[in-house]
């Protein structure tokens, strides 16, 4: 019989391969209930509603329930009423509170999400952030969110060190990959540059591809672009004015890619791997191409100051950021062979036997042994 419920309201991405790997590790006892990732905004008001018709009667077999917090759990629970006595695990992934809004209008429209996420946290018995800078900023920008709520206010204080003392920092675990990892030493040729994320405004791909822009249009350096990532809706202009403009032996591979094996070897043919992200609370992307050789290229600011201990990886402005692809063009055997690259031990599931036990741990799984990391 199933004693762990792990629902996922929003089945894709990273959200699906974390729910994938526990449900595959805790199961038999585990029994995974999901929703399409797609509709973002639906999954984030409505999946409660969606959810609690799909999960069978409770009938005090649960005794933990695991979440993604695009899932309302206090609507959940008001629902269905008998998982109140389940054990409640949510993990961020990331929060709407420190959410970039493109106007004011945005603003006022999602302060739904934010406030959702709030009481979510409130009704957990354990709130799971990604990274630190995810629950600092939680935290921190709680107040002010609840400000915005006419008089009477809530009481911001008690409600920010309620859901403090129950929350916990659970590095995002990176599965196995599907190939055997293999680094090629050897490498020649032009500089191969990976982009791997979301074609959405909070990714700011317009400063990353004006910066591709001038390596060629200014200074004719060579390079190859691999552009993967997915586009959940209207995507920037700025990717089809890039195709228009540079010249198609330029571009390695460009689109989302459905084969994770596919993915992981055009990971593997990547030098460098860049962000511009405006929003970042972990970066799962970034990390699998660091996994498989590449180095990173970040922002000095978000979760990437705290994951990337390294400075020769980080950046401060967007000159800096073109400095070092510059000069990674020019001299791509020298940051072949001289630059350290990020180390990823201590997210990957298979190889840190520590990261395993602290999500295991969560449901007293006791055996920790060889069939757990598979």
């Amino acid at each position: 019989m199933s004693d762990i419920l792990l629902i996922e309201g929003f089945y894709d991405g990273s959200h699906r391969s974390l729910i994938d790997l526990l449900h595959r590790v805790l199961s038999p006892r585990s029994m995974l209930i999901t929703l399409p990732g797609n509709k973002w905004p639906w999954r984030a008001r409505c999946s409660s509603l969606i959810l609690s018709d799909l999960i069978p009667n409770n009938e005090n077999s649960f005794k933990y329930l695991f979440s993604s917090s695009i899932v309302n759990l206090s609507e959940l629970i008001s629902l269905r009423v008998d998982l109140l006595t389940a054990k409640k695990i949510i993990y961020f992934h990331e929060n709407d509170l420190a959410y970039p809004k493109q106007n004011e209008q945005q603003e006022k429209r999602d302060f739904q999400y934010g406030y959702n996420q709030i009481l979510t946290a409130l009704v957990a018995d354990i709130c799971l952030f990604n990274s630190l800078y995810n629950l600092n900023t939680f935290l921190d920008k709680l107040g002010p969110f609840l400000n915005r709520i006419p008089s009477p206010k809530p009481n911001i204080q008690q409600i920010r060190q309620k859901i403090e003392n129950k929350s916990k920092v659970f590095y995002y675990p990176l599965d196995k990959p599907i190939l055997s990892i293999q680094i090629n030493t050897e490498k020649t040729g032009p500089l191969c540059i990976v982009w791997p994320h979301r074609w959405e405004h909070d990714k700011d791909p317009e400063t990353f591809f004006s910066v591709i822009l001038e390596l060629y249009e200014t200074y004719s350096l060579e390079f190859k672009l691999i552009i993967l990532g997915q586009s959940y809706g209207e995507q920037p202009s700025i990717f089809s004015e890039v195709l228009s403009r540079l010249p198609s032996n330029y571009i390695r591979h460009w689109g989302f890619i459905e084969s994770k094996s596919d993915y992981e070897k055009l990971l593997m043919e990547g030098d460098v791997v860049v962000s511009t992200a405006l929003h970042e609370f972990f970066g799962v992307a970034m990390l699998e191409a660091c996994r498989a050789g590449c180095i990173p290229i970040v922002p000095d600011r978000l979760a990437y100051t705290e994951l990337y201990p390294n400075e020769q990886h980080r950046y401060r402005t967007k000159t800096q950021l073109f400095n070092k692809l510059k000069e990674y063009c020019q001299k791509p055997d020298n940051l072949r062979k001289k630059i350290t690259k990020q180390d990823t031990f201590q997210f990957e599931w298979d190889n840190n036997e520590l990261i395993r036990q602290q999500y295991l741990e969560l449901f007293q799984y006791q055996s920790l042994n060889s069939n757990v990391a598979t």
